[in-house]
């Protein structure tokens, strides 16, 4: 039988990988509202790429501790938007290193708070991102939580009245 009652008092997140997109922000936004409406927090996801310089370590270590800095501003900035949208509420920040979809999938199963990915769709005509695409064509079915898929062409407030 299952302890229903150690799920409710379970912490909620509700994920968003943050990278240089613009419809990035449209996924915080949704994320942050839903967090707060429901009594969650926002996780925000970084991942860097491996410093492939192995050949000389000290430059593969400022590599990788200047991506992991940028990282960190970059979570950082966005952490301020999740503070305004959730009137306070600190998010979580992760800084994973390697390949983007691996590290999402990682983490997904190692973080048992994780309840929610929330991703945004791209209006280009090329599809709705390369991660979208990854995990709706190839792994959604073995996902241990559903996803969240905002269309990258929805306004502020039209986000406001969905969440």
């Amino acid at each position: 039988m299952v302890d229903l009652n150690n799920n409710f008092d379970q912490l909620k997140v509700f994920l968003v990988v943050v990278d240089n997109t613009s419809e990035m922000r449209l996924a915080l936004r949704y994320a942050s509202l839903r967090a707060k409406k429901t009594g969650g927090r926002v996780g925000l996801l970084r991942v860097v790429r491996k410093a492939d310089f192995q050949h000389w370590a000290a430059i593969g270590n400022l590599m990788r501790e200047e991506a992991r800095e940028q990282a960190e501003q970059l979570l950082q900035e966005h952490a301020a938007t999740v503070l305004e949208l959730t009137d306070g509420e600190i998010p979580i920040l992760y800084i994973k290193e390697g390949d983007a979809k691996s590290a999402l999938l990682n983490l997904i199963n190692e973080d048992r708070q994780i309840c929610l990915l929330i991703l945004a769709a791209s209006t280009n005509r090329r599809g709705p991102g390369p991660l979208i695409t990854h995990l709706t064509k190839k792994v959604i079915g073995q996902l241990r939580i559903p996803i969240t898929i905002v269309p990258g062409g929805l306004t502020n407030e039209e986000i406001d009245k969905l969440v």
